[in-house]
């Protein structure tokens, strides 16, 4: 059921198997998705770039006090019904043809993009999968594609939510999960895995969209006679070794160049056991669209023993670099560097921290930093700091050349739990210490200087899990939220707060924005439910 009132809110509740009456044409010709996301949201960050950024301008600074609630969508009876917690919507919405689509682990629901109002309702059920979150799904011509928490890639017609065709890929048994958006690139649907800590390879999947069969697949850490085998003590150590791919990838059409991040390295705090840099884990690399092959990679963290999960949005960008112009890409990575590359080669032009840390003596020649050994985590424990970025995605806006990430400034104390010579699991744990902030800041990628910086008021200790995505646009806005229930808008350019909103929950999903009727939308998602905002006329 869908209350409204006209520039006021609307809250429908979820119904399984809702089907509305108007049946919603979607289709996205995956040569399009690429481009600039103006009356739709095609794939997870808007288009292939990373950049979160849209050349939408209908609101603008001179008229915010006339943006309020359009609808809110809620999904609290999902958990009621099958007595797990409130779910918490960590998708990015797709929209396409006046329809969203919104995920929390098993479930998947169409909207309608203009009222809220539900479409259908897709439900699995999984079999050992963990729910700890769902990112979204990826939308080929009339297809749209969900993961399960237990490793099903799941086809589904985008307009019915009829089931065409399933593939498991990845086992459960194995402490394998999913929980990433596909990414369609052509004619290839673009998986990645979970597995924190349990011991198993990383890997990336490209699956025929309209068949399902496996295209090609690229393993994270390195296989039989792979030179790169001599940054692992042994080969068992290295098909062993994590670097999941959770997180999903950007593309530049004109290198066919996929850009990756791959996540930690296991064990992740014993690293006694696995002397070396342990490639490709905590890096981005570059792969050829057509055949996975590996083109380049660039290790952001070597022999990581911090859990710091290299799986932030690698951005594509543009600048002129000594009067050349070059294809850059710039990552704010989970272990408080910021780095820019050159996407053709993967050669660093800018590697330095954007927060404050001390763990690491400098740079190799390569650019890498070089970890200092006494920061690793110990049995009477040693001091680092906590992650400085996670999964919810920076932005980038081409008008001001900057980068924006929300970040965290805080402190851990890292034990190590097993400190024998083969550990396994985790190996050790982290205890938070003292007061965590969390941080807005605007970066210049070519200088990895900050530009302004918002420090949020972190009445609790900041979340390093769960926190706000960032939205800009050709408007000079910047969305985002704070750590009280805020959405907040600010000036691109300085960090000025112009516009704020209280959610019921702290805003736990990516921003999206589009154009329909005219009329231009946000939307984000908070705790159990899904937002909606305009103009009032």
């Amino acid at each position: 059921m869908k209350l409204s009132v006209r520039f006021g809110v609307a809250i429908a509740t979820a119904a399984i198997a809702t089907m509305a009456s108007r049946t919603p044409m979607v289709s996205v010709d995956p040569n399009t998705i690429g481009t600039e996301a103006v009356t739709t949201w095609p794939t997870f960050n808007g288009d292939y770039s990373g950049e979160r950024y849209s050349t939408l301008t209908q609101i603008r600074p001179a008229n915010l006090t006339r943006l309020v609630p359009e609808w809110v969508y809620q999904i609290t009876s999902i958990g009621a019904q099958r007595g797990a917690p409130v779910p918490i919507i960590k998708c990015t919405p797709l929209e396409v043809n006046g329809v969203l689509y919104v995920t929390i682990p098993d479930h998947l629901w169409a909207l309608d993009a203009r009222t809220g109002h539900e479409l259908w309702h897709y439900d699995w059920v999984d079999h050992g999968g963990h729910l700890i979150g769902q990112r979204g799904v990826g939308i080929w011509n009339t297809i749209v594609f969900f993961v399960s928490p237990d490793n099903w890639l799941i086809a589904l017609d985008a307009n019915t939510g009829k089931e065409l065709w399933r593939r498991n890929y990845a086992d459960a048994r194995k402490q394998y999960f999913s929980t990433s958006a596909p990414l369609i690139v052509k004619n290839h649907v673009i998986v990645g895995v979970g597995g924190d800590a349990m011991d198993m390879p990383g890997f990336l999947h490209s699956f025929d969209p309209l068949t399902g069969d496996l295209q090609w697949t690229w393993w994270s850490t390195p296989r039989t006679g792979d030179a790169a085998l001599k940054t692992w003590p042994n080969q068992a150590a290295a098909e062993h070794g994590g670097g999941m791919t959770w997180m999903p990838g950007t593309y530049d059409p004109a290198l066919q160049l996929l850009y990756w991040p791959t996540g930690n390295t296991n064990p992740v705090f014993a690293g006694q056991g696995r002397p070396g840099a342990n490639l490709w884990t905590e890096s981005i690399v570059a792969l050829d669209l057509d055949t996975g092959k590996l083109k380049w990679y660039f290790q952001v963290s070597p022999h990581d023993t911090h859990d710091f999960d290299n799986t932030t949005t690698p951005i594509l960008f543009n600048a002129t670099v000594e009067g050349k112009p070059k294809r850059l890409l710039t990552q704010t990575a989970r272990n408080g560097f910021l780095v820019t590359l050159d996407r053709v080669t993967g050669k660093y032009l800018v590697v330095k921290p954007y927060v404050p840390l001390d763990y690491s003596s400098g740079l190799s020649p390569q650019g890498e930093p070089i970890p200092i050994p006494d920061k690793d985590p110990s049995v009477g424990g040693s001091i680092n700091i906590v992650n400085a970025a996670n999964w919810p995605a920076p932005a980038y806006s081409p008008q001001t050349g900057l980068v924006y990430v929300n970040s965290v400034e805080g402190k851990a104390i890292y034990y190590l739990t097993d400190d024998n010579d083969k550990p396994s699991g985790y190996g050790g744990t982290a205890v938070g210490i003292g007061r965590a902030v969390r941080v807005l800041q605007a970066i210049d990628p070519l200088t990895g200087n900050a530009a302004w910086q918002h420090r949020y008021p972190n009445l609790n200790d900041a979340p390093t899990t769960v926190g706000p995505s960032i939205l800009t646009t050709a408007s000079n806005l910047l969305i985002s939220g704070d750590d009280q229930k805020n959405m907040i808008i600010f000036r691109a350019d300085n960090g000025e707060i112009l516009w704020h909103h209280e959610l019921r929950a702290n805003e736990s999903g990516g921003i999206i924005t589009y154009l329909l009727d005219g009329k231009q939308y946000v939307v984000a998602g908070a705790g159990d439910s899904l937002y909606a905002w305009a103009l009032h006329e």
